[in-house]
């Protein structure tokens, strides 16, 4: 396992897990921790192949593999049984579940059972497996050993060659003081009992989870190459001006009729079509974030944000983006100042400037870099397959077939898996054996491949049909290349010849 003399040695020192304020925290939630290594050992592979994820996913998950619980063959089947239709909403059940419950070593419910979120409650029977998982895996033992890596990530620490990790202490603790200046509210969230951040290293990179029980709001966010700041500090606007909003509900009631402008929305979730006040919320928690833009630049990049915001179908964005210019010029907090702009909202003047709105159909993805300091962290894995991959540009066939058999021997992720296949058919391929490279591809496209697996993949077995001089099947599979959503411009191009007949000349 991870030990402090072998991995957690690397740390000179750690600054210590911190308050942001009386209500507000920064932490690693253990009960979190356990679900989420549960999950990993149970056949979790979400965004495994990623360069951003932590490394302490890939040790910890190779630590649970070699001890060989019995547990975690039921816990496998459970995970089967329960997962959802994408991997985020897979997260977020399990996410759930961790913070409802008072953690290890029961999971005892913190709620009456009428109180439990409907996901939690299909989670039936997850008690009893995850302490029998705690306890068989010694989770607890675990936990100690880590601490000085968790805490390092909170506070940020300085490493033995010079380099440093950089926390998310100082950089929320800004976020937040932000937030509560521009509001003029000196403790923000009102009738809510707590703000809690919760930081997550085994989860799939640059996830960032908002949940809400009761008095309890809580943001839980995965591992990412940059802090997620940005996407606490949305969180925490909405947690602070939620109460505000919601005191409001009666008279937000009278302009719900301009919520019919939102219906079209493609990008819209069902939620805000449903409940204007929600629809409010957001629109308002999307406009104040507008207003925190500074420095050069910032009109047009504000203006920007407000675009994209109606864009999305938040359609009272510009008007609170108009409004705050208004809240900035007087001494009222927001407090006391929202239910003048609530009432100010006019039915016609808004009508008028929605009319005819053009609604984006495409969502603004948002590109996470990593630090330029800090080089992203290779696993063994991930250096066996480039070395693989560079043996087999060598033309040294075997050795780049040992490697890639290596992979397999090394993982259960079936993407990574589904990399060593590829590489392996492509090897065969080059061996003249077309027969078993298509087998090989074949088995890569069953591993839930990345895109550009996948497509290349499809792409070398339309070549391998050519050859074989099936060309209604070469065709089907180079069609099939052209409708994977990540395919590489060179797989592209490779598949268009393929599809109009040029291999097959060739080949003639």
């Amino acid at each position: 396992m991870v030990t402090p003399r072998q991995y957690l040695a690397i740390f000179v020192f750690a600054a210590p897990a911190a308050l942001l304020g009386q209500q507000n925290q920064l932490d690693f939630n253990p009960s979190l921790f356990s679900v989420m290594a549960a999950m990993n050992a149970a056949g979790y592979d979400a965004e495994i192949g990623s360069p951003s994820n932590h490394a302490l996913r890939h040790e910890l998950r190779k630590h649970l593999a070699a001890k060989n619980l019995p547990v975690v063959a039921d816990l496998k089947r459970f995970f089967r049984e329960h997962k959802q239709e994408t991997d985020a909403q897979t997260l977020s059940q399990y996410v759930s579940f961790a913070l409802v419950t008072d953690g290890p070593p029961n999971f005892k419910f913190r709620f009456r059972s009428n109180e439990i979120p409907p996901e939690v409650t299909a989670l039936e029977g997850l008690q009893d497996l995850m302490k029998r998982f705690h306890a068989d895996a010694q989770m607890d033992a675990i936990w100690k050993q880590v601490q000085p890596l968790l805490d390092c990530q909170i506070g940020g620490c300085k490493l033995k060659d010079g380099s440093t990790i950089e926390g998310y202490h100082d950089s929320v603790v800004r976020a937040v003081q932000e937030v509560n200046a521009y509001l003029r509210i000196p403790s923000s969230g009102g009738e809510r009992y707590r703000f809690q951040i919760f930081l997550d290293l085994l989860g799939a990179p640059n996830q960032v989870i908002a949940k809400s029980f009761g008095d309890e709001f809580y943001v839980v966010v995965t591992h990412s190459g940059q802090p997620s700041v940005e996407a606490i500090r949305h969180y925490f606007i909405q947690y602070s001006v939620s109460p505000l909003v919601m005191r409001q509900q009666e008279l937000l009631e009278t302009k719900k009729g301009l919520g019919d402008f939102a219906l079209p929305a493609p990008l819209l979730p069902e939620i805000y079509k449903r409940d204007f006040v929600l629809l409010t919320e957001k629109s308002f928690v999307k406009a104040v974030e507008s207003r925190l833009v500074s420095g050069p630049g910032s009109a047009a990049r504000r203006q920007q944000m407000i675009e994209q915001a109606l864009g999305e179908g938040y359609i009272l964005a510009p008007y609170f983006g108009e409004a705050l210019a208004a809240y900035e010029k007087q001494e009222q907090s927001m407090r006391f100042y929202f239910k003048e702009m609530a009432t100010a909202i006019d039915l016609r003047k808004e009508d008028k400037r929605l009319e005819g709105v053009q609604f984006a159909t495409k969502a603004v993805t948002r590109t996470i870099k990593a630090p330029a300091q800090a080089a992203p962290v290779q696993t063994a894995v991930e250096k066996e397959l480039e070395e693989a991959e560079d043996l087999l540009t060598g033309q040294k066939l075997e050795e780049s077939r040992a490697k890639f058999l290596g992979v397999l021997q090394q993982t259960e992720a079936k993407p990574v898996q589904a990399k060593a296949y590829y590489g392996l058919a492509r090897v065969a391929v080059r061996q003249n054996d077309p027969e078993l490279g298509e087998r090989l591809f074949q088995k890569a496209l069953e591993l839930e491949p990345e895109d550009m697996v996948k497509a290349w993949s499809l792409v070398y077995l339309g070549r391998l049909a050519d050859i074989a001089g099936e060309d209604g099947k070469a065709k089907t599979q180079y069609e099939a290349a052209l409708a994977v959503p990540g395919i590489t411009e060179r797989a592209k191009e490779t598949a268009q010849k393929g599809m109009a007949g040029e291999f097959r000349r060739k080949q003639q």
